[in-house]
């Protein structure tokens, strides 16, 4: 369900809000508490490159919720059992990486919904639906109109067929894999490659013509400045690994420059 007192994150991208996230690799509650108290507005626990497991998830989206975070979780595929346990874990969205057809992105952003719409198995026992202290109806109509679908685009297949992408109702947000698309375009790892921006560009505004949301992960704040002007409003910048990462290699390259200063005395 949407956190309390807050709009949904559906809400605030139709608004026009921009929206910053990280993607979330370590199975911390702390560190995805500090994430909240920053002022972040999603964390995006990612499931495709970590090893989490359902029970760590819904423990990860309860640490966020618990400091008004939103909880997107990147499920490890678009296996319709990863996306059932994510949505019913309480995730304020659900992100689909690794599709290559848009039938199977049809199939797995159905799995996210409830009849007339969609095919997801229903149960009210969840912590979604509260432990069935929430209206049947109110839930079903939450999940149905404002729980957030995201859909990785992150091949040259998928980037040529942005169109159709962007006929199927049930997604939210197609989002940019530069990762990926860097390797497709045979400059692997170089994610502002003129290549891999070219693609990019055209996804975003094929996109944004069909009437869908963007985002896009984002290394540095350069590239966020750039997806921005192009009109990216869900934005993961960098992980919580490589914001830890960079400030110890700071740390500990100016201790190491101190003893080398003192060393020569």
């Amino acid at each position: 369900m949407k956190l309390n007192g807050q709009k949904t994150m559906k809400q605030r991208l139709n608004e026009g809000e921009f929206l910053f996230g990280t993607f979330y690799k370590f199975c911390n509650p702390q560190l995805v508490e500090m994430l909240g108290y920053a002022g972040m507005d999603f964390v995006l626990i990612d499931g495709e490159h970590s090893d989490y497991s359902y029970r760590d998830f819904q423990d990860m989206i309860r640490v966020a919720n618990g400091v008004g975070l939103n909880a997107v979780v990147r499920v490890p595929s678009s296996a319709e059992e990863h996306i059932l346990h994510a949505a019913d874990a309480g995730a304020q969205g659900v992100q689909i990486p690794s599709m290559d057809t848009v039938e199977e992105a049809f199939k797995a952003t159905k799995h996210m919904r409830y009849y007339p719409i969609g095919d997801r198995g229903f149960g009210l026992t969840t912590r979604a639906a509260r432990y069935s202290f929430c209206d049947a109806q109110e839930y079903m109509d939450y999940v149905n109109k404002d729980l957030l679908s995201v859909v990785m685009v992150e091949n040259l297949y998928m980037a040529d067929h942005v169109k159709e992408l962007c006929e199927i109702p049930f997604i939210d947000v197609l989002f940019i894999g530069p990762g990926d698309l860097s390797q497709a375009c045979g400059v692997p790892g170089q994610t502002s490659h003129p290549k891999v921006l070219e693609v990019a560009k055209k996804i975003c505004d094929g996109a944004l013509a069909g009437g869908k949301k963007v985002g896009v992960y984002a290394a540095t704040l350069e590239d966020v400045d750039r997806y921005m002007s192009w009109g990216v409003q869900y934005i993961a910048h960098s992980a919580e690994l490589n914001m830890i990462a960079g400030k110890f290699k700071q740390v500990v390259g100016d201790l190491h420059a101190l003893r080398e200063k003192h060393s020569k005395k």
